[in-house]
């Protein structure tokens, strides 16, 4: 018997796979707990329909993700904090602020846990982050703290 699986299954396989079981196994475990249907014409249709729509929602995914990215390419972020002496400032430049900061001027919204700080912004100056877009796109950005 032919299964569709709806759910992963650990010894089987992933969601959406087809997979060869027992007739028993099929009929008695994984149709009645919902882990699987039936491979039969209809079921296999809607299957192949659904991985086209999937495939079609990661293509404007990326495709959306690569706009973002040519907007903020090279682009420059001002963001103002009380400093003391020496440039120092008073507490750090989050992924918060960034974010609202790349709203405010470039109208893009970024989620503030995309952005890559590798180690706190504690001075004032120019600062390289890295924003993450999506699985494989991502950008440089320059972060200028200004004293408040």
């Amino acid at each position: 018997m032919q299964i569709i699986l709806l759910q992963d299954v650990k010894s089987l396989g992933k969601k959406g796979t087809v997979v060869k079981v027992n007739d028993s196994y099929g009929r008695n475990y994984i149709i009645p707990k919902k882990l699987g249907v039936e491979a039969n014409p209809v079921n296999l249709n809607n299957l192949k329909l659904q991985n086209a729509n999937a495939e079609k929602l990661e293509a404007m995914k990326q495709d959306s993700a690569k706009a973002i990215q040519a907007k903020l390419a090279g682009k420059t972020i001002t963001v103002k904090i009380r400093a003391g002496k020496d440039g120092k400032t008073f507490g750090s430049i989050t992924g918060k602020e960034i974010a609202q900061a790349i709203m405010e001027e470039l109208s893009v919204e970024v989620d503030k846990k995309k952005i890559g700080i590798e180690e706190p912004i504690k001075t004032v100056g120019s600062h390289t982050v890295n924003v993450k877009l999506y699985k494989d796109i991502s950008t440089d950005i320059t972060v200028k703290v200004e004293e408040a």
